[in-house]
């Protein structure tokens, strides 16, 4: 067998949204990364072999910025035909462009070396390549969902629900227990311009009318969540076992829909259907603060706030499928956004680890809220950068500089409730023509500079001036009603499309006081957030908008220099 060593600065495990995000960042802000994922996909439960839509905060321009939303506007660009195949790619090619990040695809994490109370190497096998890696790194961060490092270093973890008395909550139940949300195997159907018949396996368990089928809407709009199981099993240990049982559900409601009573599907057909149980919780590791009920409540308004939620407290019930009494769920309101602190994402007992996604420090009844991948995809930016932050500092990511923190991301087009921008020396000392351009909050309507053909947003100084980067920020439309992959597939698309608001063509046009000319034109830009490395010395800058993917408006958040 081959075996192969690496040294990095972070060594992250799980390639998720949370786990992708992390690695981009950390490698985008200069230090180096290796990414261990055990698939041979990138994106976890929203990857085209699970296929969850990413859902994200609720609440009026609330949608995570930063590099989630990125991604998004990427697969909007690149695959307008919303392939799943494309998707993967898409995913695939952003971790690929970063010099700073090895990829290791298909590589499963089997072992810990552990010197002390800090991990000093991981072994993960390369089944593909008949090859062990070792990876040898400062911080380690655990963004596998299931928490695979927990039982290799000896970290401190929680597993099912807290008793009410526990934390003092009102959700969990009175007594604790093992019980957790389940996993659920989705399927798609995709429509055509003709009947389709759809004969099941014999195995398939058989629906008669919908009374079977009690509390579980299945109109082809669906995207059959509520098709889980699990919670009352091992999450981890009993995966297989889960799978063979939805397996057997998903083909029995789909024989349901297409053979026992008129649901409107006799032109669709079954596209797809997954084998690989998408989860929702197993092991929470325990951080340097446990974020609970209260917290969530209280809208989380934590001095080391880094991210934020706004998912409600959506507590599926342990029985899943078999839950025959009420709704699958119980949406427990919680606050549109409520904050989340770095010390939630730092191990109380191993020195070097780290985590983000799904198996943060929190008690079942918060996780019931940040566990969905927006959130996740937020939360591993934040990790990323602040790993960064302490290795080029030298200091315990505990110990980063919050505001500076804060404020990195912020510049990153990360979202932090209640906290604004700091603006540039530069751009706070020109003149400009705009000042909603320059206020240092990068969403709301109220923050958004609106122009028509011919209008321009310029600043100048009273001498020549260099300038190094222009930041930008567009109307991505926050609010737009839609995920970044369909559930299903009609004949006509008509949603999963960039956002018209987006500025698609634009010029930035500087001229120095002897009347010299510099000029940057972008005729395809896909983006909302955009930055521009330039070398001008210019007296005025003009950002002249030239068209946008649809809308009739021009319309920009920030636009500032350094």
């Amino acid at each position: 067998m081959k075996k192969l060593s690496y040294s990095a600065d972070l060594c992250i495990v799980g390639g998720g949204m949370s786990g992708l995000c992390c690695a981009i960042a950390a490698a985008r802000h200069g230090i180096q990364v290796i990414l261990i994922q055990d698939r041979p996909v990138l994106g976890g439960n929203a990857s085209s072999e699970i296929r969850m839509w990413i859902g994200g905060a609720h609440g009026k321009d609330n949608r995570e910025g930063g590099i989630i939303e990125e991604i998004f506007l990427e697969n909007f660009y690149q695959n307008p035909a919303h392939k799943y195949t494309l998707w993967d790619s898409v995913l695939y090619e952003k971790a690929m462009a970063e010099k700073n990040l090895t990829l290791l695809l298909n590589t499963s994490c089997l072992d810990a070396e552990m010197d002390g109370q800090r991990i000093r190497s991981v072994t993960a096998w390369q089944s593909n390549a008949e090859s062990f890696h070792t990876v040898y790194a400062t911080y380690f961060a655990d963004c596998s969902g299931d928490s695979i490092l927990a039982p290799l270093t000896g970290a401190d973890y929680m597993y099912g629900r807290e008793a009410k008395s526990d934390f003092n909550e009102s959700i969990p139940p009175d007594v604790a227990d093992q019980k957790t949300m389940g996993m659920s195997c989705l399927f798609q159907i995709r429509e055509t311009d003709h009947p389709v018949s759809f004969t099941p396996p014999a195995w398939a368990y058989k629906y008669e009318t919908d009374a079977d089928l009690p509390y579980k809407d299945h109109d082809k709009d669906n995207n059959f969540w509520w098709i889980e199981l699990g919670g009352e099993w091992d999450c981890i240990h009993d995966t297989d076992r889960c799978r063979d049982e939805l397996l057997k559900i998903c083909y029995g409601v789909w024989d349901h829909m297409k053979n026992r009573g008129d649901h409107g599907v006799e032109n669709w057909e079954l596209e797809w259907i997954g084998f690989l149980p998408g989860k929702r919780e197993s092991r929470r590791y325990v951080g340097k603060h446990i974020v609970t009920q209260n917290d969530v409540e209280a809208e989380g308004r934590f001095e080391d706030i880094v991210a934020y939620a706004g998912w409600t407290m959506d507590d599926h019930f342990p029985q899943g499928f078999y839950y025959r009494d009420s709704y699958p769920t119980i949406f427990h309101p919680a606050p549109q956004p409520w904050g989340l602190p770095l010390r939630c994402m730092i191990s109380k007992n191993i020195e070097n680890l780290v985590f983000a996604g799904r198996n943060i420090s929190v008690t079942h009844a918060a996780l019931s809220s940040s566990r969905v991948m927006a959130t996740c995809g937020i939360l591993g930016q934040a990790l990323g950068t602040a790993v960064a932050q302490a290795i080029h500092n030298g200091c315990r990511v505990e110990d980063v500089n919050i505001p500076r923190l804060q404020q990195t991301l912020m510049e990153d087009d990360c979202f932090i409730p209640w906290h604004t921008r700091e603006l540039s020396a530069l751009t706070k000392s020109a003149h400009c023509t705009a000042e909603v351009v320059r206020n240092g909050r990068d969403r709301g309507g109220e923050n958004c500079w609106i122009g028509r053909d011919g209008d321009t947003v310029e600043y100048s100084f009273d001498s020549d001036t260099e300038i190094r980067e222009i930041r930008l920020v567009f109307d991505n439309d926050m609010n737009r009603d839609y995920h970044n992959m369909p559930c299903n597939y009609p004949l006509v698309q008509t949603k999963f499309k960039l956002p018209q608001t987006l500025i698609k063509e634009y010029r930035l046009e500087g001229k120095s006081e002897q009347g010299e000319i510099y000029t940057l034109l972008v005729t395809d830009n896909h983006q909302r957030f955009v930055k521009h490395t330039v070398d001008w010395k210019i007296q005025r800058l003009t950002l002249i908008p030239l068209s946008t993917h649809g809308c009739e408006e021009f319309r920009v958040f920030d636009f500032e220099i350094q």
